[in-house]
């Protein structure tokens, strides 16, 4: 070979060298399959495509998720059959995280989402009327006033089993001695929801259960048209002593954080990820926003998938800075 070729070739091998460190800096993921857990909620899409856009950009792929309830999701990460959720409410998951295998199988990864609230809510009349706290329902007459089907106790729209909202509901009703007259209904969320909005619309009393954020309060919007209640005393479920209390009230649940919960083998194998885990975070209100665009019709999967384009680029220099320290921690 002649001195020339022997030049050019170690350029070019050179060249490709150099190419291919520069590439692995970039896409640390490349080759590697995520397996994302989401839960059954449509609103939360939004937030599982952020961190997939920012996955996708260190060069993961991300296979299609699976959607179950949220008891079911740490089932999964617990035996590896799932990376990572988005959705693991802390403290209210705290027994399906226990139950499924703890800190020995997986690790809750930073704080994507704070500020979550979770209560009971009345219409406005009601309130005013003087009926406050959850236990007041325990009076038989006060219970009649929210009956909506006419068997004579309270129809309290509920949470759907297998969300962990319904075991403290459950453990309420029978701490406050209000199993005679409450009944729990727990179909489908957002069609008793929407049943309950309607009756409260066509001027009948309600009692819900919701939570923060989710468009429900931006229709039935605290302080104008329904109030939280307090419960008669902090009472959770599995000797759990959480502060229960905001804004002077005690709610009966804990204020949440929404952090990502993964599998420790995923985590250790993959650093990139872990450290973008660690350091996503998305403002509650617009989380709240976005919902309620989704509410008002924008609720298409290319709908959401703008919302989710519209919030990378008005938060670029912090979605860059995420990219850019998981790109490092990949070393």
């Amino acid at each position: 070979m002649k001195f020339y070729q022997i030049v050019i070739s170690t350029a070019i091998a050179a060249f490709i060298a150099v190419t291919g460190v520069v590439f692995a800096a970039e896409k640390p993921g490349d080759g590697v399959t995520v397996r994302p857990i989401e839960g059954t909620v449509l609103e939360e899409r939004f937030q599982n495509r952020i961190i997939y856009r920012a996955l996708e950009e260190l060069g993961y792929t991300i296979g299609d998720p699976q959607s179950v309830e949220y008891q079911t999701i740490h089932l999964a990460l617990g035996s590896g059959d799932g990376d990572f959720t988005t959705v693991h409410w802390d403290p209210l998951h705290l027994a399906f995280y226990e139950e499924a295998g703890g800190a020995a199988a997986m690790t809750k990864v930073g704080s994507l989402i704070s500020g979550a609230l979770q209560g009971y809510l009345v219409d406005k009349a009601s309130f005013d009327a003087g009926i406050t706290n959850l236990g007041d329902l325990k009076d038989p007459k006060i219970a009649a006033r929210f009956d909506a089907d006419g068997n004579g106790t309270a129809d309290l729209a509920g949470c759907p089993p297998g969300w962990g909202c319904e075991r403290v509901i459950e453990h309420h009703l029978s701490e406050f001695e209000l199993r005679d007259t409450v009944t729990h209904n727990q179909g489908a969320y957002n069609a008793v929801i929407a049943e309950t909005i309607a009756r409260m619309q066509s001027g009948e009393s309600v009692i819900y259960y919701t939570w923060t954020p989710y468009w429900v309060s931006g229709v039935l919007v605290p302080g104008e048209n329904v109030e939280w209640i307090e419960v008669p005393y902090s009472s959770l479920p599995d000797g759990r002593t959480d502060n229960t209390v905001y804004g002077g009230r005690d709610l009966g649940f804990a204020v949440n954080e929404l952090r990502i919960l993964a599998n420790n083998d995923f985590l250790e194998a993959n650093p990139a990820a872990a450290k973008l885990f660690e350091l996503a975070e998305i403002d509650i209100n617009d989380v709240s926003a976005q919902n309620n665009q989704m509410q008002n019709g924008e609720d298409s999967l290319e709908a959401i998938e703008s919302h989710v384009e519209s919030w990378i680029e008005e938060n670029k220099q912090v979605y860059d800075g995420w990219i850019a320290a998981a790109r490092e921690a990949a070393g």
